[in-house]
């Protein structure tokens, strides 16, 4: 699981039920309340996201929960071993080890170039499956973020709801106006809860996983092109590193800075 992740909700969670409610959750419960926010959001998503999205949103969330193996430094690596191989015993040589790949963009790619494939056709075919990878990401996130959006709307009409029936029950007793007042507010603290610590930190981490996944599928889109081009390694080697900080590219000190 993504350390992180963890680290920052629980913080999040102490910093509102320890230090903001003392733990003291009671006064902060009210169904009514719960069901207009959470219930509300439902809607929106029922009516404006597609049914297939909706389906995918429980896998999607998950995914903040588990770190990313695509290292695009091994990956470069890798691809360099590629074009050793097809350097010095001829692209076909690569046949032997795409059994060995599990990233399936990259087996793709490769085994394209290993079957003779037009140059301009293996571009066209990975960058389009980059396209739609990047299109259901983006109708993944899409739905999480009609999520956060509606909470605040939810919670913002949950407490109108809450201050007009406050107010034309009367002002006679002070006590059951305070009362009701804390309890329309309710909503509002409903609303700000989902967008400041459930769904809006994970819809912020849903786009950042995108763009990594995104530049390591780059990568291998260079590199498998590189190699079916039959670029010497260390040529091969140089294209790749552009996409990595200085600091990760291997040079001395004085470059990396």
């Amino acid at each position: 699981m993504d350390l992180g992740t963890l680290v920052g909700f629980g913080i999040g969670v102490f910093c509102v039920l320890g230090l903001g409610m003392g733990w003291n959750v009671g006064p902060f419960i009210d169904v009514p309340s719960l069901g207009i926010v959470f219930g509300g959001c439902f809607a929106n998503l029922l009516i404006s996201v597609d049914m297939g999205n909706l389906k995918c949103m429980p896998k999607s969330g998950m995914i903040i929960l588990r770190p990313s193996t695509d290292n695009p430094v091994e990956i470069i690596k890798k691809l360099v071993e590629y074009s050793e191989v097809a350097r010095r015993d001829g692209i076909l040589a690569l046949e032997g080890v795409l059994e060995q790949i599990k990233d399936p963009f990259l087996k793709q790619g490769l085994q394209l170039a290993v079957d003779g494939t037009d140059p301009e056709l293996i571009q066209d075919i990975m960058e389009t499956e980059m396209d739609n990878i990047e299109a259901r990401h983006g109708g993944n996130k899409g739905a999480w973020d009609m999520f956060r959006g509606g909470g605040p709307t939810w919670g913002a009409l949950g407490t109108v709801i809450g201050l007009i029936q406050m107010l034309k029950g009367g002002v006679e007793d002070p006590n059951a106006l305070t009362a009701g007042m804390a309890v329309a507010l309710i909503t509002t603290f409903y609303g700000s809860f989902i967008a400041s610590l459930l769904v809006g930190p994970l819809c912020d981490k849903l786009a950042t996983v995108n763009g990594n996944e995104m530049a390591v599928k780059t990568i291998m889109l260079k590199g498998v092109m590189s190699i079916q081009a039959g670029d010497n390694p260390r040529i091969v080697e140089q294209k790749l590193k552009i996409f990595l900080a200085p600091t990760e590219r291997g040079f001395g000190k004085e470059e990396a800075a």
